[in-house]
């Protein structure tokens, strides 16, 4: 009997030594949660925390010469250089939308930690009365019942004590472990978490690179239209200064383009006036479509609706019709983006203009067809010019870098870009949301 109460102790003192360690590690733990400032989580911490990867993310030369490489195989002509950017913004794009899956995945999981810590601080003052009794018991074990009569007392005493007060610490001691064993699960995911977006934004900065170097590419191209494309470039400035508002703008820009297609035609009716018409047919012929008018099979934009994704990657902040802030309602949406995001063309159009206007900062205007424009604004950079096409998908600018701003901005510092996405049907704002992609839209 004496053997099987030896035993028991034992088997007491080791469960007490194991409970102390946890105890004391979880009320560690549950300080350190209880000394910083109670706060609700912030829904930019995600972005925050691409921006510090971002800044630290550098491509090796390896990287860059397979980049330049792999540029260097494409043919280089302008069907096959769009279709590299095309594909190319895909892939960044595709990148972009990961990383801020994985940045909201983050997000749960330190929301997750914070409850956890929560819970520890919440229970501190029990965690301490278990802490403080496993360390008497520890210190002062039961006495064996059969190798001190005169103890025999005060075995009972502490076996009556102790069968009532074991249970309660057992079942405060499983929770205790449990929620250890979650906190370390959360951490081990946390980490995880960041090392797929680290890698996820090495990938997406080799790609905008590659974006780069294919733009340089394509502009090499254009040099010989480039001297046209600079003067119609200029020319749309000086419409743009002249004009007073967006409507004005596309209005002018517009007539602009009927006149000469007016003039166009009717130097083309002289020529045949003249009786040249055969010679002057053949000459038309046999130049080069101009790149204006290559997009010859694209669907109408009104029959666009639920299909067309946002330009940039990000959430739509501000819809159109809600209040802008200003006393006036939006007349477009509202995308907040990653740093330096890439945007494409919503779908295929000529660029009516390209360049700053006003407060709109760099603003770019693509007349879509059937009495339809698609104006974006808040861009940092436009990689296209006046008087050129483009494809769905294809890369017309970047976003600016995230900046530090007011402290009123959010808990982190950091302003995120926005891109101003606007509609118009006729010369008026028309709601985008019905064009927009289910996953866009809010629709499920």
């Amino acid at each position: 009997m004496s053997e099987g109460w030896n035993s028991r102790k034992r088997a007491w003192r080791s469960r007490c030594g194991l409970t102390l360690f946890a105890a004391l590690v979880a009320l560690g733990q549950a300080r350190a949660a209880g000394n910083t400032p109670d706060s609700a989580p912030d829904p930019d911490q995600s972005r925050a925390e691409y921006e510090q990867v971002s800044k630290e993310i550098t491509l090796s030369s390896e990287r860059l010469a397979k980049l330049a490489a792999d540029v260097a195989t494409v043919k280089k002509d302008h069907a096959s250089i769009s279709a590299a950017l095309i594909q190319s913004a895909m892939t960044e794009q595709k990148l972009g939308q990961d990383i801020e899956d994985i940045g909201a995945k983050l997000e749960g999981l330190k929301t997750e930690e914070k409850k956890l810590h929560d819970s520890l601080v919440a229970r501190r003052d029990v965690l301490a009365e278990v802490l403080g009794a496993l360390q008497r018991m520890g210190l002062n074990p039961p006495p064996a019942i059969l190798v001190k009569p005169e103890d025999a007392l005060s075995s009972v005493r502490s076996a009556i004590l102790l069968g009532a007060v074991v249970p309660e610490l057992r079942q405060e001691t499983d929770k205790l472990l449990s929620d250890l064993r979650e906190q370390t699960r959360v951490t081990a995911s946390i980490e995880a978490e960041r090392a797929r977006l680290t890698a996820a934004v090495t990938d997406q900065t080799a790609e905008k690179k590659r974006l780069t170097m294919l733009l340089e590419a394509k502009k090499k191209l254009q040099a010989d239209t480039e001297a046209e494309l600079a003067s119609e470039q200029e020319h749309s400035q000086q419409l743009a200064a002249k004009a007073s508002s967006l409507k004005d703008l596309i209005a002018s820009l517009e007539a602009d383009k009927a006149r000469k297609a007016a003039g166009q035609v009717q130097a083309g009716e002289q020529k045949s006036a003249d009786g040249d018409k055969t010679a002057s047919t053949t000459e038309f012929a046999s130049l080069p479509v101009p790149e204006g008018n290559r997009l010859t099979n694209s669907a109408p934009f009104s029959a666009l609706q639920g299909q067309i994704a946002l330009p940039v990657i990000g959430k739509i902040k501000l819809r159109f019709g809600a209040d802008d802030g200003n006393g006036a309602m939006m007349q477009g949406d509202m995308v907040a983006t990653q740093s330096a995001a890439i945007v494409t063309a919503p779908a295929d159009g000529n660029v009516l203009y390209a360049g700053p206007f006003r407060s709109y900062g760099q603003l770019l205007i693509l007349n879509a067809g059937d009495g339809y424009h698609v104006v974006l604004a808040g861009m940092s950079r436009i990689s296209v010019v006046t008087g050129q096409s483009v494809l769905a998908g294809e890369p017309v600018g970047a976003m600016g870098e995230a900046r530090v701003a007011s402290t009123s901005a959010s808990q982190n510092g950091n302003a995120t870009p926005e891109l101003y996405v606007e509609f118009r049907k006729d010369g008026k704002p028309v709601d985008p949301n019905p064009w927009w992609a289910d996953r866009f839209s809010g629709r499920t």
